[in-house]
């Protein structure tokens, strides 16, 4: 259901920014959520428990997350987020930019092996997100998309045509851990996968002249 302003194609205002007070709760809330979800996976995940668990009424986290999928995908980014800032303290070391990403993807894949019931949580979420996600939705996109680009260690902007390949490479990440999780490949296949379709930022890379 959408309000006037968005029936209208007319921009909802921004949202004020936390204060210090209240991102910490939301912090306590994403730790709560990722704990629970670590543990038992999407269905251990109650708001009502949540809320006991971060110290905040029922009431309250409603109103920083409507639902337990919105509370999952903003759980994915955060765990995005915090793979980010480790990925920058320890670059890739791979030469090629296609190797880099594959290296970094994989560094990360694993990092959620370490915790499949939570990254199960989380991938469910996204699948289950409808339109009233798509904010949470489109930032954990574009914090996947900002790990390739890091990882691939360009000197100037990516072509547009690399920019494609990198789309390509996320969609394929997602379906890996999909069929990881179901039980439909293993880590060696993932990892197979993963390198393949990254050398497509090799082959979308722009011709040297002369």
């Amino acid at each position: 259901m959408t309000t006037d302003s968005t029936a209208t194609g007319a921009a909802l205002p921004p949202s004020p920014p936390l204060t210090a007070r209240q991102e910490a709760r939301r912090r306590r809330i994403l730790h709560a959520s990722a704990r629970l979800a670590g543990r038992g996976g999407f269905d251990a995940v109650q708001m009502r428990e949540v809320a006991e668990s971060s110290d905040v009424a029922l009431g309250t986290l409603y109103r920083y997350f409507p639902s337990k999928v919105h509370l999952l995908v903003a759980t994915m980014q955060d765990q995005l987020q915090h793979m980010h800032e480790t990925l920058r303290k320890r670059p890739p070391t791979e030469r090629e930019p296609g190797a880099r990403v594959a290296q970094t993807l994989m560094r990360a894949f694993r990092a959620l092996q370490r915790e499949p019931q939570l990254a199960d949580a989380m991938v469910r979420a996204l699948t289950f997100a409808d339109r009233s996600v798509s904010p949470e939705v489109d930032t954990v996109s574009r914090l996947t998309t900002a790990i390739i680009l890091d990882a691939m260690g360009l000197a100037g902007a990516p072509t547009p045509e690399q920019l494609s390949a990198v789309r390509v490479i996320e969609h394929t990440w997602h379906s890996a851990l999909i069929t990881w999780l179901s039980g439909r490949a293993s880590i060696a296949q993932v990892k197979i996968d993963i390198e393949t379709v990254c050398r497509l930022i090799d082959l979308t890379a722009p011709r040297q002249r002369g």
